[in-house]
């Protein structure tokens, strides 16, 4: 939902008849109002989300909108309050304005003279909240790069998928083959989203045994069958407010899809042994390896369950399909397995780099990550990654070609002139393989640097 769509004025007067005239000016002029009769009903209203502008009369009972002003000050200061003032106030008008308020209408004044002050307010507001959404991104997009490693157009398509999908409270379902990293994928869905303060409750459907599994996802009562000698609260329950993962949802019995449904409809449960009904509000991410449509027509899983889990699917790229990811990802978890197990990082002889390119690597990235630990303990050599199974000479020059380039950035921090003199490329040639590998000069830059054109 865009900004503008946000939008709306807060006017406080303890006058109804003043509060309804305005309320009518400004919902002919297609600008929402919400009215109230003092700043103690206003406050709990503004918040540093709060996309409008208040509008407040400056003398009234209790607290006045000079004292507004200063709790403004508090709540956000870039909150345009625009005072509302007789003839005898116009003085302490101008003193607020210099204390920061955006603007004063002396009484009586027309529906023009409010509407052009307005106008211009939520203008300010506006741009300011686009510039905060767009640092809010920026800060996101640095964060999650840590997260979900890799330059590739693959990742960075998944980096964008994710980020877009992290702010709305819509099911996802993640597909993907094993080790390609779903659950980290799920992890990012919610620590980006507004649901990041709560809960993150993850339940693997293929390791819990079918005997237990309502318990499990919905709790019980005690009592409920032999051995609940106590209440016990579901994985469900324990996610309100967050996000529950269900990976490998697709081998969830068939009799649980249809509780799933129920809570997933009504946004309700109950647990075993029960019969109240609990509220729950919870976002739903789902992982699955095979097709669920698939599932669907073999009778293995409801169509319907599907439809509610899938309002949007994210694909996470096998790691054979992202090879130019490899040395930086392989360099990354040998540092991580060097720390661990306090050793130093072994150098990495280019005919093994030629193992790990040409590699298939079925396991992703956790085949990955246990090749780096078997590195740094000495375990490698021709154990590194198995011989090359059938990849063409063309994908493992492409995938050498793209190490080079992300090892010459990342000595020369992203200046392209070194990189040119590093590599002998001329400009062009090096922009556009650079295009070729999605690889972006930003991201080798040094922390803080502004990117020109050097």
């Amino acid at each position: 939902m865009s900004e503008r769509m946000n939008e709306q004025v807060l006017f406080i007067d303890d006058e109804a008849a003043i509060r309804q005239a305005v309320r009518q000016w400004l919902e002919l002029s297609g600008i929402p109002v919400r009215v109230c009769a003092s700043v103690a009903e206003a406050l709990p209203l503004l918040g540093k989300d709060f996309a409008g502008v208040v509008v407040s009369d400056v003398r009234m009972p209790g607290s006045d909108g000079l004292q507004l002003l200063t709790r403004l000050a508090d709540i956000d200061r870039e909150l345009p309050l625009i005072l509302v003032t007789g003839h005898g106030d116009v003085a302490m008008a101008v003193q607020a304005m210099q204390q920061g308020a955006y603007d004063f209408i002396e009484k009586p004044f027309s529906p023009e003279r409010l509407l052009d002050s307005v106008r211009r307010a939520l203008d300010k507001r506006r741009l300011v909240m686009e510039n905060r959404q767009l640092r809010t991104q920026a800060a996101h997009s640095r964060r999650i790069e840590s997260q979900l490693l890799g330059a590739s157009p693959a990742m960075v398509r998944l980096r964008q998928q994710v980020l877009e999908l992290a702010g709305t409270s819509v099911n996802v379902l993640i597909r993907g083959d094993t080790g390609s990293g779903k659950e980290v994928v799920a992890r990012c869905l919610h620590d980006f989203s507004p649901r990041a303060g709560r809960e993150f409750v993850a339940l693997n459907c293929a390791a819990i045994p079918e005997s237990i599994f309502e318990s499990e996802l919905f709790g019980h009562e005690s009592g409920a069958f032999t051995g609940a000698q106590g209440k016990r609260i579901g994985r469900i329950e324990h996610a309100d407010g967050g996000s529950l993962f269900l990976d490998e949802i697709e081998s969830m019995p068939l009799a649980q899809q249809v509780k799933l449904l129920r809570v997933i409809q009504e946004q309700s449960l109950e647990r075993l042994g029960s019969n109240r009904s609990i509220q729950v509000d919870v976002r739903v991410i789902s992982a699955a390896k095979p097709d669920l449509h698939e599932e669907v027509r073999a009778g293995r899983f409801r169509e319907d369950l599907l439809y509610r889990l899938n309002v949007a699917e994210i694909a996470v790229p096998a790691l054979r399909e992202r090879r130019e990811d490899i040395p930086m990802l392989f360099e990354h978890y040998t540092r991580q397995a060097a720390e661990r197990h306090g050793r130093e990082v072994p150098p990495l002889l280019p005919s093994d780099m030629a193992r790990l390119l040409a590699h298939d690597w079925p396991g992703n990235v956790r085949e990955l990550i246990n090749a780096a630990e078997r590195h740094v303990l000495g375990l490698g050599g021709q154990n590194l990654a198995p011989a090359p199974s059938g990849q063409s000479l063309a994908a493992q020059m492409e995938a050498f070609e793209a190490q080079c380039l992300h090892q010459a950035l990342l000595r020369c921090q992203g200046n392209i002139t070194e990189v040119m003199a590093l590599l002998q490329l001329p400009r062009r040639t090096l922009n556009e393989k650079m295009q070729r590998h999605g690889l972006q000069r930003s991201r080798y830059l040094p922390a803080g640097a502004v990117e020109d054109e050097g």
